[in-house]
């Protein structure tokens, strides 16, 4: 389950003096591959993360690497104005802006305004609280370690989680899993697959109690979901409380029972949720503002 650094991380082991270009996304139009705000880091032997593929992609990455070769001081930041159709032969029509800025050349306030405003961006993504490192927990990981999005993923059994993981996966091994549940940030979301009936229904009526989760799923048949209904209301969780439970889970169509299956149809539910849920852009100008 290893990964490759995301343009963050790669960012963030630089040294001032290390050669490298940050390419944003600034503006798009129409059918493009990528949107807004979406970023890569190149330098001269390595590239982190991707803004689409395809030539836009190759013509950037070459375009970096032009700037890096070129003698003297890295000097302002360049721009790119494409127009995916007609000057790079690609189907999406589209048209997109560029923002290279030579990493290299950013005084130390600049170093710091730029990453704290990439890590403002990257604590406004959507918040996962999984608990079970059983297989699907274990597949749904290695589908959501490619998402943007930040994974608490829970179980008192810690030999189940892998050694590598990315940083937007933080691993907690404890017996007391509920505490981690009143901890989290309004609006995160919940998914409880563990390997005990009876710690799923714990942890189902701590969440329930919860009036601002953003969503929570509970991973079972029909029948589950109707005895864990009949249990929660003699623990005093008021009926109308029991539509926010989602039981089953997994984006209706996407039929299996295998591990996988269920991961690929619990990711797809969660990428809708995600989707509706209100967040700042990227390039919004106050999360700009908040990060000086």
């Amino acid at each position: 389950m290893r990964s490759a650094p995301d343009y963050l991380q790669a960012l963030l082991r630089l040294t001032p003096a290390d050669q490298a270009v940050l390419i944003t996304i600034t503006d798009a139009k129409g059918s493009t591959p990528r949107i807004s705000g979406t970023r890569m880091l190149v330098t001269a032997a390595a590239q982190f993360d991707t803004i689409g593929g395809g030539h836009l992609e190759w013509k950037a990455i070459a375009t970096a690497r032009l700037w890096l070769s070129e003698a003297g001081a890295p000097g302002p930041a360049r721009e790119l104005h494409l127009a995916l159709g007609p000057s790079l032969g690609q189907c999406c029509g589209g048209a997109l802006s560029l923002k290279l800025e030579r990493t290299d050349g950013w005084s130390q306030a600049e170093w710091q305004q730029q990453t704290a405003c990439m890590q403002r961006e990257r604590a406004n993504l959507p918040q996962l609280y999984l608990f079970g490192a059983g297989h699907v927990g274990q597949a749904l990981v290695n589908i959501l370690q490619a998402i943007p999005c930040q994974i608490t993923w829970i179980d008192e059994r810690d030999h189940l989680f892998p050694a590598d993981l990315p940083p937007q996966v933080i691993c907690e091994a404890t017996d007391t899993p509920e505490a981690l549940i009143a901890a989290a940030s309004p609006g995160a979301s919940f998914l409880v697959m563990t390997h005990h009936h009876g710690l799923d229904l714990l942890l189902t009526e701590h969440i329930l109690k919860r009036s601002d989760a953003g969503w929570f799923g509970l991973i079972g048949s029909q029948t589950k979901r109707a005895r864990f209904e009949h249990r929660l209301i003699e623990r005093g969780i008021a009926r109308q409380d029991l539509s926010r439970m989602v039981c089953p889970v997994g984006l209706p169509g996407i039929e299996g029972k295998e591990p996988g299956v269920i991961a690929v149809a619990v990711a797809a539910q969660l990428l809708q949720v995600w989707a509706a849920r209100p967040t700042l852009s990227p390039l919004t100008p106050q999360l700009i503002q908040d990060a000086r």
